[in-house]
């Protein structure tokens, strides 16, 4: 993710768009990529992979820098909350359930 966001970066720097990016401005794009990316499934289960890998990027990049605003590495925040997760939800009681942790 390294190579990925040091080219999300130099594609912003060279376009001067970091003044745009503040924190409540990516969260914003998050959300509105997002339901972008929920569009493509929007009438039924059939869908254009493409557009999808296309929206699923869009929701990444913006993610990736919204955690380089924040000084976090996205990856350790992933890692953390898995294992928070893990605690949530124990395999002897979620599996094969998608009931929610405080139901389990």
């Amino acid at each position: 993710m390294k190579k990925a966001l040091t080219e999300i970066i130099k594609f912003n720097e060279e376009r001067d768009w970091d003044q745009f990016h503040s924190p409540e401005n990516l969260a914003k794009s998050i959300a509105i990529e997002a339901g972008e990316l929920l569009e493509c499934f929007q009438w039924g289960p059939d869908y254009d992979h493409q557009k999808v890998c296309e929206e699923l990027a869009d929701v990444m990049n913006y993610c990736l820098l919204m955690s380089d605003k924040l000084g976090v590495d996205a990856e350790t925040i992933i890692l953390q909350k898995l294992e928070q997760n893990r605690k949530k939800y124990p395999v002897e009681k979620a599996k094969g359930k998608s009931t929610k942790y405080d139901q389990l």
